[in-house]
């Protein structure tokens, strides 16, 4: 196993918008394969979105502002 510097995990981090603990075990996951831990943390990702799909938002805010013919 590669030793997981933190060279490495700001690489992985700029490269998936990961948080930082999590490319780290990604990284130790994959024993420093910066491909294979990109690949561990979409799994990881898409587990997390799964689970959350289900969910039904029952309440919300939405607010538009326009002025003119504009809208933002």
């Amino acid at each position: 196993m590669a030793e997981v510097t933190g060279t490495m995990v700001k690489d992985l981090r700029d490269k998936t918008g990961a948080g930082m603990m999590d490319c780290k075990k990604a990284l130790v996951e994959a024993g420093g394969d910066m491909e294979a831990a990109v690949d561990w943390l979409r799994k990881k990702g898409l587990a997390a979105a799964a689970k959350k799909s289900g969910r039904v938002a029952a309440e919300g805010l939405v607010g538009v502002a326009h002025e003119g013919n504009k809208a933002a």
